[in-house]
Protein backbone atom coordinates (compact mmCIF):
# COMPACT_ATOMS: atom_id res chain seq x y z
CA UNK A 1 0.00 0.00 0.00
CA UNK A 2 1.38 3.34 -1.05
CA UNK A 3 0.53 6.33 1.11
CA UNK A 4 0.94 9.71 -0.50
CA UNK A 5 1.08 12.98 1.34
CA UNK A 6 -1.80 15.28 0.54
CA UNK A 7 -1.06 18.98 0.23
CA UNK A 8 -2.57 21.08 2.96
CA UNK A 9 -5.32 23.27 1.46
CA UNK A 10 -4.55 26.98 1.64
CA UNK A 11 -7.46 28.97 3.08
CA UNK A 12 -8.84 31.72 0.87
CA UNK A 13 -8.31 35.32 2.09
CA UNK A 14 -11.96 35.59 3.12
CA UNK A 15 -11.68 32.45 5.25
CA UNK A 16 -8.52 33.74 6.92
CA UNK A 17 -10.29 36.99 7.73
CA UNK A 18 -13.18 35.11 9.36
CA UNK A 19 -10.81 32.96 11.40
CA UNK A 20 -8.90 36.04 12.54
CA UNK A 21 -12.06 37.92 13.48
CA UNK A 22 -13.37 34.90 15.39
CA UNK A 23 -10.17 34.63 17.41
CA UNK A 24 -10.03 38.36 18.09
CA UNK A 25 -13.68 38.31 19.10
CA UNK A 26 -12.83 36.22 22.14
CA UNK A 27 -9.97 38.55 23.06
CA UNK A 28 -11.81 41.83 22.49
CA UNK A 29 -15.11 40.95 24.21
CA UNK A 30 -17.38 42.83 24.97
CA UNK A 31 -16.30 45.04 22.03
CA UNK A 32 -16.51 43.92 18.42
CA UNK A 33 -13.05 43.14 17.03
CA UNK A 34 -13.67 45.57 14.15
CA UNK A 35 -13.11 48.35 16.66
CA UNK A 36 -9.45 47.32 16.85
CA UNK A 37 -8.98 45.91 13.34
CA UNK A 38 -9.90 49.28 11.83
CA UNK A 39 -6.99 50.87 13.68
CA UNK A 40 -4.55 48.32 12.24
CA UNK A 41 -5.96 48.04 8.71
CA UNK A 42 -9.51 49.06 7.69
CA UNK A 43 -9.53 46.35 5.01
CA UNK A 44 -9.61 43.70 7.76
CA UNK A 45 -12.97 44.96 9.04
CA UNK A 46 -15.95 42.65 8.41
CA UNK A 47 -18.85 44.93 9.37
CA UNK A 48 -18.16 47.34 6.48
CA UNK A 49 -16.61 47.06 3.03
CA UNK A 50 -13.52 49.22 2.80
CA UNK A 51 -11.54 49.59 -0.42
CA UNK A 52 -8.03 50.82 -1.10
CA UNK A 53 -7.33 53.22 -3.97
CA UNK A 54 -4.95 51.51 -6.42
CA UNK A 55 -4.89 54.10 -9.21
CA UNK A 56 -5.66 57.81 -9.63
CA UNK A 57 -6.05 59.36 -13.09
CA UNK A 58 -6.31 63.14 -13.40
CA UNK A 59 -5.58 63.31 -17.13
CA UNK A 60 -9.04 64.62 -18.13
CA UNK A 61 -9.99 68.20 -17.34
CA UNK A 62 -12.64 68.58 -14.62
CA UNK A 63 -12.97 64.84 -13.94
CA UNK A 64 -11.10 62.31 -11.83
CA UNK A 65 -10.95 58.54 -12.30
CA UNK A 66 -10.03 56.35 -9.36
CA UNK A 67 -9.69 52.58 -9.19
CA UNK A 68 -10.30 50.84 -5.87
CA UNK A 69 -9.80 47.28 -4.62
CA UNK A 70 -12.54 46.23 -2.17
CA UNK A 71 -11.81 44.03 0.82
CA UNK A 72 -15.08 42.17 0.23
CA UNK A 73 -16.91 41.28 -3.00
CA UNK A 74 -18.88 44.13 -4.57
CA UNK A 75 -20.38 43.29 -7.96
CA UNK A 76 -22.99 45.83 -9.07
CA UNK A 77 -24.97 45.15 -12.21
CA UNK A 78 -23.83 47.30 -15.15
CA UNK A 79 -25.37 50.74 -14.59
CA UNK A 80 -25.98 50.43 -10.85
CA UNK A 81 -24.34 52.73 -8.31
CA UNK A 82 -22.70 52.19 -4.95
CA UNK A 83 -22.27 54.67 -2.13
CA UNK A 84 -18.73 55.89 -1.51
CA UNK A 85 -17.94 57.31 1.93
CA UNK A 86 -14.94 59.43 2.86
CA UNK A 87 -13.99 61.57 5.83
CA UNK A 88 -13.58 65.26 5.11
CA UNK A 89 -12.20 67.28 8.03
CA UNK A 90 -13.29 64.52 10.40
CA UNK A 91 -16.88 64.35 9.12
CA UNK A 92 -18.08 61.28 7.21
CA UNK A 93 -19.65 62.13 3.84
CA UNK A 94 -21.33 59.73 1.43
CA UNK A 95 -22.10 60.10 -2.26
CA UNK A 96 -23.52 57.84 -4.98
CA UNK A 97 -21.21 56.91 -7.85
CA UNK A 98 -21.59 54.36 -10.64
CA UNK A 99 -18.57 52.06 -11.10
CA UNK A 100 -17.31 49.81 -13.83
CA UNK A 101 -15.75 46.46 -12.98
CA UNK A 102 -12.04 46.06 -13.70
CA UNK A 103 -10.44 42.67 -14.36
CA UNK A 104 -7.30 43.59 -12.42
CA UNK A 105 -8.98 42.43 -9.22
CA UNK A 106 -9.61 38.78 -8.33
CA UNK A 107 -12.32 36.78 -10.09
CA UNK A 108 -14.56 36.93 -7.04
CA UNK A 109 -13.57 40.43 -5.95
CA UNK A 110 -13.00 42.67 -8.98
CA UNK A 111 -11.65 46.19 -8.75
CA UNK A 112 -14.08 49.06 -9.24
CA UNK A 113 -13.40 52.19 -11.30
CA UNK A 114 -15.22 55.50 -10.73
CA UNK A 115 -15.16 58.67 -12.81
CA UNK A 116 -16.10 61.68 -10.68
CA UNK A 117 -16.84 65.14 -12.01
CA UNK A 118 -15.55 68.13 -10.09
CA UNK A 119 -18.34 70.18 -8.50
CA UNK A 120 -17.29 73.52 -6.95
CA UNK A 121 -19.69 73.10 -4.02
CA UNK A 122 -19.33 69.33 -3.67
CA UNK A 123 -17.43 68.43 -0.50
CA UNK A 124 -16.69 64.87 -1.60
CA UNK A 125 -15.79 65.58 -5.23
CA UNK A 126 -13.49 68.45 -4.17
CA UNK A 127 -11.85 66.28 -1.54
CA UNK A 128 -11.18 63.43 -3.96
CA UNK A 129 -10.01 65.72 -6.77
CA UNK A 130 -7.59 67.58 -4.50
CA UNK A 131 -6.40 64.87 -2.12
CA UNK A 132 -7.06 61.33 -3.39
CA UNK A 133 -3.90 59.28 -3.79
CA UNK A 134 -2.92 55.65 -4.16
CA UNK A 135 -3.17 53.88 -0.80
CA UNK A 136 -6.07 55.93 0.55
CA UNK A 137 -9.08 54.01 1.86
CA UNK A 138 -12.76 54.65 1.13
CA UNK A 139 -15.87 52.81 2.31
CA UNK A 140 -18.27 51.21 -0.15
CA UNK A 141 -21.98 50.53 0.25
CA UNK A 142 -24.07 47.84 -1.40
CA UNK A 143 -24.97 48.15 -5.09
CA UNK A 144 -28.34 49.77 -5.78
CA UNK A 145 -30.32 51.43 -8.55
CA UNK A 146 -32.60 50.36 -11.38
CA UNK A 147 -30.65 51.98 -14.22
CA UNK A 148 -29.82 48.59 -15.73
CA UNK A 149 -30.04 46.90 -19.11
CA UNK A 150 -33.30 45.17 -20.08
CA UNK A 151 -33.48 41.41 -20.28
CA UNK A 152 -33.65 39.88 -22.80
CA UNK A 153 -31.30 42.26 -24.58
CA UNK A 154 -32.85 44.19 -27.49
CA UNK A 155 -31.15 44.03 -30.87
CA UNK A 156 -30.34 47.73 -30.75
CA UNK A 157 -29.46 50.11 -27.90
CA UNK A 158 -28.85 53.86 -27.70
CA UNK A 159 -26.91 55.63 -24.95
CA UNK A 160 -26.64 59.38 -24.37
CA UNK A 161 -24.26 60.68 -21.69
CA UNK A 162 -22.52 63.89 -20.68
CA UNK A 163 -19.48 64.45 -18.46
CA UNK A 164 -19.18 61.99 -15.57
CA UNK A 165 -22.53 60.54 -16.64
CA UNK A 166 -20.33 58.37 -18.84
CA UNK A 167 -19.57 55.97 -15.98
CA UNK A 168 -22.82 53.96 -15.76
CA UNK A 169 -23.05 53.92 -19.56
CA UNK A 170 -19.46 52.71 -19.87
CA UNK A 171 -20.31 50.01 -17.35
CA UNK A 172 -23.25 48.90 -19.49
CA UNK A 173 -21.23 48.85 -22.71
CA UNK A 174 -18.41 46.90 -21.05
CA UNK A 175 -20.98 44.48 -19.67
CA UNK A 176 -22.42 43.93 -23.14
CA UNK A 177 -18.95 43.16 -24.50
CA UNK A 178 -18.22 40.75 -21.64
CA UNK A 179 -21.40 38.77 -22.28
CA UNK A 180 -20.82 38.57 -26.04
CA UNK A 181 -23.68 40.84 -27.09
CA UNK A 182 -24.05 40.67 -30.88
CA UNK A 183 -26.60 43.45 -31.34
CA UNK A 184 -25.67 47.06 -32.11
CA UNK A 185 -25.10 49.93 -29.68
CA UNK A 186 -24.53 53.65 -30.21
CA UNK A 187 -23.20 56.12 -27.62
CA UNK A 188 -23.66 59.87 -28.07
CA UNK A 189 -21.25 61.44 -25.57
CA UNK A 190 -21.09 65.15 -24.67
CA UNK A 191 -18.05 66.92 -23.20
CA UNK A 192 -16.81 70.49 -23.40
CA UNK A 193 -13.68 69.79 -25.45
CA UNK A 194 -11.51 66.77 -26.33
CA UNK A 195 -9.44 67.55 -23.20
CA UNK A 196 -12.51 66.84 -21.07
CA UNK A 197 -12.95 63.26 -22.34
CA UNK A 198 -12.11 60.79 -19.53
CA UNK A 199 -11.14 57.14 -19.99
CA UNK A 200 -10.23 57.68 -23.59
CA UNK A 201 -8.45 54.34 -23.99
CA UNK A 202 -11.55 52.44 -22.87
CA UNK A 203 -13.75 54.43 -25.23
CA UNK A 204 -11.39 53.81 -28.14
CA UNK A 205 -11.32 50.08 -27.40
CA UNK A 206 -15.11 49.95 -27.41
CA UNK A 207 -15.33 52.01 -30.61
CA UNK A 208 -13.00 49.54 -32.32
CA UNK A 209 -15.61 46.82 -31.99
CA UNK A 210 -17.75 46.32 -35.10
CA UNK A 211 -21.10 46.58 -33.31
CA UNK A 212 -20.41 49.66 -31.13
CA UNK A 213 -20.36 53.24 -32.41
CA UNK A 214 -19.23 56.15 -30.25
CA UNK A 215 -20.03 59.69 -31.35
CA UNK A 216 -18.33 62.60 -29.56
CA UNK A 217 -20.13 65.93 -29.30
CA UNK A 218 -18.24 68.93 -27.90
CA UNK A 219 -20.06 71.95 -26.51
CA UNK A 220 -17.06 74.30 -26.58
CA UNK A 221 -14.99 73.01 -29.47
CA UNK A 222 -15.33 72.51 -33.21
CA UNK A 223 -13.74 69.08 -32.91
CA UNK A 224 -15.84 65.95 -32.76
CA UNK A 225 -18.59 64.73 -35.06
CA UNK A 226 -21.15 67.08 -33.49
CA UNK A 227 -20.92 70.50 -31.85
CA UNK A 228 -23.01 72.29 -29.26
CA UNK A 229 -25.42 71.16 -26.59
CA UNK A 230 -27.99 68.46 -27.17
CA UNK A 231 -30.81 69.09 -29.59
CA UNK A 232 -33.06 66.88 -31.68
CA UNK A 233 -30.89 67.25 -34.79
CA UNK A 234 -28.12 65.32 -33.02
CA UNK A 235 -30.40 62.33 -32.52
CA UNK A 236 -31.60 62.56 -36.10
CA UNK A 237 -28.00 62.52 -37.34
CA UNK A 238 -26.69 59.74 -35.12
CA UNK A 239 -29.72 57.51 -34.56
CA UNK A 240 -32.71 58.37 -36.76
CA UNK A 241 -34.36 55.21 -35.41
CA UNK A 242 -34.16 56.47 -31.79
CA UNK A 243 -37.93 56.49 -31.14
CA UNK A 244 -38.07 52.70 -31.54
CA UNK A 245 -35.02 51.95 -29.41
CA UNK A 246 -34.44 51.59 -25.64
CA UNK A 247 -32.41 54.68 -24.75
CA UNK A 248 -30.31 55.13 -21.61
CA UNK A 249 -29.51 58.70 -20.58
CA UNK A 250 -27.20 59.99 -17.84
CA UNK A 251 -26.18 63.62 -17.54
CA UNK A 252 -27.29 67.09 -16.44
CA UNK A 253 -30.97 67.62 -15.69
CA UNK A 254 -31.30 70.08 -18.59
CA UNK A 255 -30.09 67.48 -21.09
CA UNK A 256 -32.28 64.76 -19.63
CA UNK A 257 -35.34 67.01 -19.81
CA UNK A 258 -34.55 67.91 -23.42
CA UNK A 259 -34.28 64.26 -24.42
CA UNK A 260 -37.54 63.41 -22.68
CA UNK A 261 -39.27 66.20 -24.58
CA UNK A 262 -37.95 65.00 -27.95
CA UNK A 263 -39.12 61.45 -27.29
CA UNK A 264 -42.49 62.67 -26.03
CA UNK A 265 -43.07 64.46 -29.33
CA UNK A 266 -42.73 61.07 -31.03
CA UNK A 267 -44.91 59.29 -28.46
CA UNK A 268 -41.88 57.31 -27.30
CA UNK A 269 -41.56 58.41 -23.65
CA UNK A 270 -41.37 54.79 -22.46
CA UNK A 271 -38.16 54.25 -24.42
CA UNK A 272 -36.22 56.67 -22.20
CA UNK A 273 -34.43 55.34 -19.11
CA UNK A 274 -32.58 57.86 -16.98
CA UNK A 275 -30.22 58.06 -14.02
CA UNK A 276 -30.74 61.35 -12.25
CA UNK A 277 -28.99 62.29 -9.00
CA UNK A 278 -30.95 65.53 -8.91
CA UNK A 279 -33.47 66.50 -6.27
CA UNK A 280 -36.77 67.71 -7.68
CA UNK A 281 -37.86 71.23 -6.64
CA UNK A 282 -39.01 70.90 -3.01
CA UNK A 283 -42.64 71.24 -2.08
CA UNK A 284 -42.56 74.22 0.29
CA UNK A 285 -45.33 75.02 2.73
CA UNK A 286 -45.30 78.09 4.94
CA UNK A 287 -47.39 76.12 7.42
CA UNK A 288 -44.45 73.80 8.17
CA UNK A 289 -42.53 76.39 10.19
CA UNK A 290 -43.28 76.81 13.86
CA UNK A 291 -42.98 74.55 16.88
CA UNK A 292 -39.84 72.83 18.10
CA UNK A 293 -37.60 69.99 16.99
CA UNK A 294 -36.28 67.70 19.70
CA UNK A 295 -33.10 65.83 18.76
CA UNK A 296 -33.52 63.13 21.38
CA UNK A 297 -30.10 61.45 21.45
CA UNK A 298 -28.12 64.69 21.60
CA UNK A 299 -30.55 66.49 23.91
CA UNK A 300 -30.72 69.50 21.59
CA UNK A 301 -33.97 71.41 21.07
CA UNK A 302 -34.32 73.91 18.22
CA UNK A 303 -37.04 76.12 16.79
CA UNK A 304 -38.56 74.68 13.62
CA UNK A 305 -37.70 76.89 10.63
CA UNK A 306 -39.48 74.72 8.06
CA UNK A 307 -36.37 73.42 6.26
CA UNK A 308 -35.40 69.75 6.16
CA UNK A 309 -34.46 67.90 9.33
CA UNK A 310 -30.91 67.45 8.03
CA UNK A 311 -30.47 71.17 7.40
CA UNK A 312 -31.94 72.08 10.79
CA UNK A 313 -29.81 69.47 12.58
CA UNK A 314 -26.67 70.92 10.99
CA UNK A 315 -27.80 74.45 11.85
CA UNK A 316 -28.13 73.30 15.46
CA UNK A 317 -24.51 72.15 15.47
CA UNK A 318 -25.14 68.43 14.94
CA UNK A 319 -23.28 66.34 12.35
CA UNK A 320 -25.65 63.52 11.37
CA UNK A 321 -24.45 60.99 8.85
CA UNK A 322 -25.61 61.82 5.34
CA UNK A 323 -24.72 61.27 1.72
CA UNK A 324 -26.42 62.45 -1.45
CA UNK A 325 -28.83 64.92 0.23
CA UNK A 326 -31.34 63.92 -2.46
CA UNK A 327 -33.20 60.97 -0.97
CA UNK A 328 -31.28 58.42 -3.04
CA UNK A 329 -28.58 56.78 -0.93
CA UNK A 330 -30.59 56.27 2.31
CA UNK A 331 -27.53 56.94 4.47
CA UNK A 332 -29.27 59.67 6.51
CA UNK A 333 -32.21 57.72 7.90
CA UNK A 334 -33.34 58.32 11.48
CA UNK A 335 -36.34 57.33 13.57
CA UNK A 336 -39.11 59.92 13.93
CA UNK A 337 -40.26 59.41 17.51
CA UNK A 338 -43.28 61.70 17.37
CA UNK A 339 -44.80 64.49 15.35
CA UNK A 340 -45.45 64.99 11.66
CA UNK A 341 -43.10 65.43 8.70
CA UNK A 342 -43.54 66.36 5.05
CA UNK A 343 -41.63 64.74 2.16
CA UNK A 344 -40.30 67.78 0.28
CA UNK A 345 -40.18 65.82 -2.99
CA UNK A 346 -43.84 64.87 -3.07
CA UNK A 347 -45.55 66.99 -0.43
CA UNK A 348 -46.83 63.84 1.32
CA UNK A 349 -47.36 64.18 5.07
CA UNK A 350 -46.83 61.33 7.55
CA UNK A 351 -47.09 61.05 11.33
CA UNK A 352 -46.62 57.35 12.12
CA UNK A 353 -44.55 57.21 15.34
CA UNK A 354 -41.37 55.14 15.35
CA UNK A 355 -41.00 55.28 11.58
CA UNK A 356 -37.54 55.53 9.99
CA UNK A 357 -37.36 58.50 7.62
CA UNK A 358 -34.76 60.17 5.40
CA UNK A 359 -33.92 63.42 7.14
CA UNK A 360 -32.51 65.02 3.96
CA UNK A 361 -35.92 65.05 2.25
CA UNK A 362 -38.29 65.37 5.20
CA UNK A 363 -39.23 68.66 6.86
CA UNK A 364 -40.95 68.87 10.25
CA UNK A 365 -44.53 70.11 10.43
CA UNK A 366 -44.94 71.67 13.87
CA UNK A 367 -43.40 69.88 16.87
CA UNK A 368 -41.28 66.84 16.00
CA UNK A 369 -38.99 64.53 17.96
CA UNK A 370 -36.34 62.60 16.06
CA UNK A 371 -33.72 60.10 17.22
CA UNK A 372 -30.57 62.11 16.50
Amino acid sequence: MIVRDRPTPIPRPGSLRKLLVGALGMLSYPHHPDRYLELADPLLVTSANYARITDVDRSAADSLTITVRPAQPCRPLPGQYVTVSVRVDGVRHTRCYSPTLVDAGSKHRPDLRFTIGRHPEGAVSRHLHDRAQVGDVVELGSPAGEFVLPSPRPRRLLFVAAGSGLTPVLSMLSGLVAEGYDGSAVLLYYTRTPRHVPRRAELEALAARPNIEIVHAHTRSDDGMLQGRFDSSHLAAVAPWYADTPTFVCGPAEMVAGIREVYAERGAETMVNTEEFVLAPPVVSTDDAGGEISFAESGVVAENTGSTLLEQAEAAGLTPEHGCRMGICHSCTAVRLSGCTRDVRTGDVDSEPGRRIQICVNAPVGDVAVEL
